[in-house]
């Protein structure tokens, strides 16, 4: 019965069925899915550290949020294009943080920590995409 499923399973893998089309688009989906979450969950730590600690801070959340988001489709774009036009992942996207940490110490009016937060805002994204995974 386990040979079987282990057949079965390899032959799915191996079927010329699941084209690279297939995969793109599910790629793509994942993605925006990925992208959706992290915008609400954006929107959600701005509201919460307007009401409860300054404009500015929220600002410079914001600002993180909008980074990290730019980052992580640089690293989508580079990973969608591995295999089909590169053999590694890019570093470009590593820019993004320098200049956020640039930005943010030349403006006295933004503050480098909830800049940070915010940049980081897509790892929480990831981690409920994935728990949501099966289901979706």
């Amino acid at each position: 019965m386990e040979a079987s499923k282990r057949l079965k399973i390899s032959e799915d893998l191996e079927s010329p069925e699941i084209n690279s089309v297939d995969l793109s688009a599910e790629y793509a989906l994942l993605q925006l899915r990925i992208f959706r979450i992290n915008l609400a969950i954006t929107a959600f730590a701005v509201v919460v550290s307007v009401l409860f600690v300054d404009l500015n801070a929220a600002i410079s959340l914001l600002l993180g949020a909008c980074s990290g988001i730019l980052y992580f489709r640089l690293l989508a774009k580079s990973i969608g294009s591995l295999g089909k036009s590169s053999s590694s992942v890019s570093k470009v996207q590593l820019i993004v943080p320098v200049a956020l940490v640039l930005v943010v110490a030349k403006l006295p009016e933004l503050h480098l920590l909830p800049a940070l937060v915010g940049f980081l805002l897509y790892k929480p994204s990831l981690i409920i995409q994935f728990l949501f995974e099966p289901y979706s």
